[in-house]
């Protein structure tokens, strides 16, 4: 009885684990929750949570990164953080789109450029 008690507590916890993820920063949540408005590809017409938009193929994994930290350490708030996200999606979306290249699959230097080219060309201020 007593391995067969302890056998059920080992399964328990470890089912626990992957059932119940550990509890959220707030940070994350907050991310989670705030949502944006953005015109652009498969955004276009709904809203999307900023979480949602940092870990869309737009942001490339070192920004990304970056503004997890930033944010996480309060360097930036959440205001910034949006500004941030929806200004990289919409200049990658107006690069791809004017390039024809997808921007989950960089070219180094010729990207750099379509980015450069379509951030000339996109306002930071419209919407």
């Amino acid at each position: 009885i007593t391995v067969k008690s302890s056998n059920q507590d080992t399964e328990t916890a470890a089912g626990e684990e992957g059932d119940n993820p550990p509890k959220e920063e707030p940070w994350e949540t907050a991310l989670k929750t705030t949502m944006v408005d953005i015109e652009v590809g498969e955004f276009r017409g709904h809203k999307v949570s900023l979480w949602d938009l940092l870990h869309s193929h737009y942001i490339p994994e070192e920004n990304r990164k970056e503004l997890l930290e930033l944010y996480e350490a309060g360097e930036l708030t959440l205001e910034q953080v949006k500004t941030v996200v929806s200004t990289i999606v919409t200049r990658a979306a107006a690069a791809a789109a004017a390039g024809g290249a997808e921007p989950a699959a960089p070219e180094n230097e010729p990207r750099a450029e379509l980015v450069a080219t379509g951030a000339e060309a996109t306002p930071l201020h419209g919407d």
